[in-house]
This record gives structure tokens, C-alpha cells and sequence, in this order.
């Protein structure tokens, strides 16, 4: 009997607090992501294509639970656009999955797909902030780099970020990475006289929860030259 196209299955989610976003995991393509400028945990954000495309006109219902037994939660995941959708009031730390419910419609059928995740395993900040490469005065191989935890993760002090540093030289082809680190400083050593060095830096979550952000915008510096 025929059916409507299905959702192809999911990849792991992406829960980025500070900005909507990535691939959420499952049987549909979701991401978890939070409002610009607001504080996580804002919600989970899930997207999904259809493989193939359907030659009919589908639509979606998306619904999440957490929890199991007589104990579970249910919602609507609200849309956010023709294939997404979100949903928030997350319970951090839990150790009960949610499952996002996503079902196509169209006048041959219907199919569902369903996304079991926890939220330690979806957890991607944003990229950090302010980054500054500054020469050290006496010091013609070496460069001060310093940056702050991203604005949208919460109580950095508590809840602290580990970081990894990539750099490159102007000109070259060659891109080092080092790292992770858990100050929010380094001093880059080894670095050649008169050469200009651009730089990026990444955070993750102390635990090793989820994956490491984007890269940052990119800050370069030369080393300190003797006047």
C-alpha cells in the first residue's frame, strides 16, 4: 500500500545555547540550538529533509516526550519553519532521553520517525569571543593570546569551557592545532621573528559533553621587535 514519503533517518543532534542551529539526532535531521543573546538551556532545535522529495504536497506534526512510565512528559515540538521545528523547558542533567516524534502527511499516507538523544550528548557553545593576539614586550617568539568564554554560555565559572587554538602563519600552508586548554589565555612560543600569525580558538563543554563550537573569528599579531 503506498505511503507517504519518510523523513531519512537522523544524525546526532547539535545544542548550541546561544544560537539556533545544527542537526538534532534520530530518524529526522534535528538540531539543538538557542535563541540569539539568551542563556541556555533555551530549547532543542530539530530540522529534517525528505529522501526523495516527495512529488506531493506533505506536511509535518512534531511532538517530543521525556521520560518513561506514568512519568512522562509530552509536548509539541512548535514549528519554526517548513521542516523544523523547536522545543524548550529542558531538564538539565537528566538521564532520561527525549524522543522527538516527527510524522509526514500527504494524500498517499503517512510515516513517522522517531529521535532518541540526551542532552549532555548534543551540547555545542558557541564560539568564543573577543579574541586578542598582543606581541609580549622582550619577546621576539612569542604571542599573548587571550579570549573570553561565549556570551551565551551560562556561569563559565561553574559550568567551565575547555579550549583548542589552531594557527597560521601569513602566507604559509601549513595549519598547526593545539590543545584542549582550560584557560582562557595562552602564550604561543616558538614563534618566528617578523612573521604575522592568525589565529582561532574553540570551545567544549569541561566533560567532554557534545562537540567543540565553530571556530572563532579570526585575530592575528606578530611578535614584540626590538626598536
Amino acid at each position: 500500500m503506498p505511503t507517504a514519503t519518510s523523513p531519512r533517518p537522523l544524525r546526532p543532534a547539535a545544542w548550541h545555547p546561544g544560537h539556533p542551529g545544527a542537526d538534532c539526532p534520530g530518524n529526522v535531521p534535528c538540531t539543538g540550538a538557542g535563541p540569539p543573546q539568551r542563556h541556555y538551556p533555551q530549547a532543542v532545535n530539530c530540522s529534517w529533509v525528505l529522501a526523495p522529495e516527495p512529488l506531493l504536497e506533505t506536511h509535518f506534526v512534531a511532538t517530543y516526550r521525556h521520560g518513561v512510565g506514568g512519568a512522562t512528559e509530552t509536548g509539541e515540538c512548535v514549528r519554526t519553519g517548513p521542516q523544523s521545528c523547536s522545543f524548550g523547558d529542558l531538564q538539565m542533567f537528566s538521564l532520561t532521553p527525549y524522543v522527538v516524534n516527527v510524522t509526514a502527511m500527504n494524500p498517499l499516507g503517512s510515516a513517522s520517525r522517531l529521535l532518541p538523544f540526551l542532552l549532555e550528548n548534543i551540547i555545542k557553545p558557541d564560539p568564543p569571543e573577543d579574541l586578542r593576539v598582543s606581541p609580549i614586550p622582550g619577546e621576539t617568539k612569542k604571542l599573548l593570546l587571550e579570549w573570553s568564554p561565549p556570551g551565551s554560555w551560562p556561569f563559565p565559572q561553574y559550568f567551565p569551557l575547555k579550549y583548542r587554538i589552531r594557527y597560521a602563519q601569513e602566507g604559509g600552508s601549513v595549519t598547526k592545532m593545539i590543545g584542549p586548554y582550560e584557560q582562557t589565555s595562552y602564550t604561543l612560543t616558538g614563534v618566528p621573528p617578523r612573521t604575522l600569525h592568525h589565529i582561532q580558538v574553540a570551545a567544549k563543554d569541561f566533560t567532554d559533553s557534545g562537540e567543540f563550537s565553530a571556530w572563532s573569528l579570526p585575530a592575528s599579531g606578530m611578535p614584540w621587535v626590538e626598536p
